[in-house]
């Protein structure tokens, strides 16, 4: 068993394997590779064994999601450090070598990821972590390189080694012992913003998350679910809440989810307002899902409370990135007027 494995989650992408796992075996010859299927119904697994001998099959009996079914692959995979990577990611010569290295040299590092750009535009981020991810008060998301939609172009803004505060779960680099020391994924989340709930774990255990830009990866997106999917605008409004409800220290919870009530009820007026009825539909939805799983999560809440920190942890942004982005038209992070918590 080698110090470091890769763990590529599938779910009836045959299309994609054999576009993007060429790359991943040729440059990962230090690593373990696993394919991890979440009971495809296509090829894909006579596909990879045919084609790359070389890599692990564990297959699950259900598609159990992302937060499942890595769940269900580090039950089994042993090894030190493990990548949790999609399968629309190609990768570059020595891309493991970088996070690798930072993980090693400091065990207090939960995860890291490396600078992730688009597949499609190689000069410009990728929205699914670009070069690190940070959170609001009001906890949106958003990272370097990337705000809402409005993706930057790769101008060696953002090479260096930085601490953030969630890494991206398209190339997720996580110390095993973190990852289960953070209780693993939730598997209630399904898909979307699962890694930042994990990483904000890991902040309250005590580990770091970590940025480099020594490797390079570039990412497809949309493999599983495009931007113009409403299952996805569900998945990221109720997990949203989740996330919040998860986290947040009782002094703030409510306050910010009134908040954000008000806040989602303006993002489903612009839906209308953007003739998209489906994606407001959506928003209600999440809304009352999470509603419905209240008295589950506050059972969780009352289990992890007493580790809540809350968006005081380091690297929480002091504004508000919805009324700087929308309002005030800051389309770059170099923009943003607000502070970040050390």
């Amino acid at each position: 068993m080698r110090e470091i494995a890769v763990a590529i989650l599938n779910w009836n992408g045959q299309r994609l394997l054999e576009e993007f796992l060429p790359s991943v075996v040729k440059h990962s010859p230090d690593a373990d590779v696993y394919l991890v299927d979440n009971n495809s119904s296509d090829d894909s697994i006579s596909y990879v064994n045919k084609a790359f001998p070389t890599v692990e099959i564990i297959q699950t009996n259900a598609n159990l999601g992302y937060a499942g079914g890595y769940n269900f692959a580090l039950a089994e995979i042993k090894n030190t450090f493990v990548v949790l990577l999609n399968s629309d990611i190609e990768t570059t010569e020595n891309w493991l070598d970088a996070p690798l290295e930072l993980l090693k040299k400091d065990n207090t590092i939960g995860a890291c990821q490396p600078k992730i750009k688009a597949y499609k535009d190689k000069d410009s981020f990728e929205y699914a972590g670009a070069a690190g991810g940070f959170i609001d008060y009001l906890g949106y998301p958003f990272c370097r390189g990337r705000i809402f939609e409005k993706l930057e172009k790769d101008n060696g803004q953002y090479q260096d080694t930085k601490e953030i505060f969630w890494a991206s779960g398209a190339c997720l680099f996580v110390n095993r012992k973190a990852f289960l020391d953070a209780g693993k994924l939730d598997e209630t989340f399904f898909a979307h913003m699962e890694e930042i709930d994990l990483c904000w774990r890991m902040k309250n255990e005590g580990y770091k998350i970590f940025y480099t830009s020594g490797s390079t990866v570039y990412h497809l997106g949309g493999g599983t679910l495009n931007s113009l999917s409403t299952q996805k605008t569900f998945l990221n409004f109720r997990n949203n809440l989740y996330l919040l409800f998860k986290n947040l220290p009782a002094t703030t919870l409510f306050p910010i989810l009134f908040a954000r009530l008000v806040l989602d009820g303006v993002a489903a007026l612009k839906f209308i307002l953007d003739l998209k009825p489906k994606h407001t539909v959506a928003i209600v939805k999440a809304h009352f899902a999470f509603y419905a799983n209240f008295n589950r999560l506050a059972k969780g809440r009352r289990n992890y409370y007493y580790k809540l920190k809350g968006l005081e942890s380091s690297q929480m942004y002091s504004n508000s990135i919805v009324l700087e982005h929308f309002l005030k038209g800051a389309k770059t992070f170099s923009a943003l007027k607000g502070t970040f918590k050390n």
